[in-house]
């Protein structure tokens, strides 16, 4: 059994009999808790450390632990009713309302009821994360001299080095004085936005897109404005025409694998995006988020655009979070020109610098053996589940439109069908909500398309992620209920 889980079914077991004990009564010592029920000290100590930090229980150095004293005190209720008028008054001041929409992002983030099989996650599966890997360098970093202490403000300069040369290649087109470590993906796209356009102004996406971006455009009282994107991505003539028409400094695009549709950026494209914001004095801001989860039978990838970018066009973000672990929140932002001092200021402000030990813990991790094993295995086996899904859809439900398969990333798109030919309307981009609530009932959570379009969508969509589950046997379940539902609500 897992060690984790062991520390939970201890803490439950725990927790159920401690109404044998008084308030202040001591509970059995740590040895006798490992003999009762055969687990190792270790798992004992966290399992009590939870109960301390439930309020449940009392630890004493060198006395054990104690039932903690009853508290009966309820707070009084308070009325937060004035904050209605509060936030309304604010936001009728603000050229660009300022609230967020959280929803795309929480569908990707919040862990289903157990039973349920994942295809909304955005991270990998527990079992595909390096967790030995990032453990064992931890364990490294932590012993490093100076490992405690205050880094750098743009970060360890072994660790911006290492960025460099992953963005740029070994011939030297990005240096390290021109990256800056930042604390996830996330983080860096928020401090590029903020840098880079001021409340009010429009900034360009691809449609569809990312939901955090879009999320992230509006808490900063930015307009999102939609470019849309085919299977060679974004296309070039409404890109100038929505330089044209609005004025934007900002256009925000993935290039590789993007997400939800996970097309790549055709080479002929790739210059003329640069061209385009170059000519409208714009900036192009880079999101590599998945340049880490290439499928096996990808082929050679493209350079990231910042790695063509002499004049300083391109923003670039990436991070080690998506080839890692959630928790694992490290990333970088490279630009060059005097942006960077733009950048680099708002990062400071915001978030001072990411924690050194887990700067460290990186640079362990990226320079030791087991991470080029790590990447080939989860290449390999992300391309297994992808066909494993693909397979399963067209057997199962060839009513869903598959118009692209990628090569790399983690998720499919699929268009659902727009109610002619005798499918139910509620098929269409109305059905989403309908279809996602029964498969939710039938045991399997998805994610829907509306999240990712900043304006009205033509069609209803589904994203269907293969990496957070546990193996190709929940894909094949997965979709077979998937299926279920479908049949619900047509």
């Amino acid at each position: 059994m897992q060690e984790r889980s062991s520390v939970g079914e201890l803490a439950n077991q725990l927790r159920r009999e401690l109404d044998r004990y008084s308030p202040g009564g001591k509970l059995p010592s740590s040895r006798a808790l490992v003999e009762r029920y055969r687990v190792s000290p270790v798992t004992v100590s966290r399992a009590l450390a939870q109960l301390a930090a439930e309020g449940l229980v009392v630890t004493r150095p060198g006395a054990g632990a104690f039932r903690a004293e009853a508290h009966t005190r309820t707070p009084a209720a308070g009325d937060t009713s004035w904050q209605e008028v509060t936030l309304s008054a604010d936001a009728a001041a603000e050229q660009v309302p300022r609230s967020v929409d959280a929803s795309g992002v929480l569908a990707s983030l919040t862990a289903p009821s157990p039973g349920v099989i994942e295809f909304n996650g955005g991270y990998l599966h527990q079992s595909l994360q390096p967790e030995r890997a990032m453990a064992a360098a931890l364990s490294r970093a932590g012993r490093r001299p100076g490992a405690w202490g205050r880094p750098p403000m743009e970060g360890l300069p072994e660790l911006r080095e290492w960025f460099a040369r992953s963005i740029g290649g070994p011939g030297g087109a990005v240096t390290a004085a021109e990256v800056l470590i930042t604390s996830g993906g996330q983080s860096a796209l928020t401090t590029a936005l903020r840098a880079l356009a001021p409340p009010g102004a429009p900034v360009l996406v691809e449609s569809p897109t990312y939901p955090g971006m879009l999320a992230i455009a509006r808490a900063a009282g930015l307009r999102p404005v939609p470019v849309p994107v085919d299977a060679d991505g974004v296309r070039l003539s409404l890109l100038a025409d929505a330089f044209k028409a609005t004025g934007a400094r900002v256009f925000v695009c993935q290039p590789l694998f993007q997400n939800p549709t996970g097309a790549l950026l055709a080479p002929e494209r790739r210059g003329e995006v640069l061209r385009i914001a170059r000519e409208a004095g714009a900036f192009v801001v880079e999101d590599d988020f998945v340049r880490r989860l290439v499928h096996e039978d990808a082929g050679p990838l493209p350079r990231p655009l910042a790695a063509e970018d002499p004049d300083g066009v391109v923003v670039h973000v990436c991070s080690l979070t998506k080839a890692t672990s959630p928790s694992f929140r490290v990333s970088a932002l490279a630009a060059r020109g005097p942006v960077l001092e733009r950048l680099r200021a708002i990062q400071v402000v915001d978030t001072f610098f990411v924690p050194r030990p887990l700067q460290e813990a990186a640079l362990e991790l990226v320079g030791s053996p087991a991470w080029p094993r790590h990447l080939r295995a989860i290449s390999a086996e992300l391309r297994t589940r992808r066909d494993t899904m693909t397979a399963a859809l067209r057997l199962d439900l060839p009513e869903l439109a598959l118009p692209h398969i990628p090569s790399g990333g983690y998720h499919l798109w699929l268009r659902l069908p727009d109610g002619n030919g005798g499918t139910s309307q509620a098929f269409g981009s109305g059905g989403e909500s309908a279809l996602t609530s029964a498969a939710l009932r039938s045991g399997v959570a998805i994610t829907p398309g509306r999240p990712y379009f900043s304006a009205e969508p033509s069609a209803g969509h589904l994203r269907l992620s293969f990496a957070a589950v546990a193996g190709t046997g929940e894909i094949t379940e997965g979709v077979r209920r998937l299926r279920a539902a479908w049949d619900e609500v047509r």
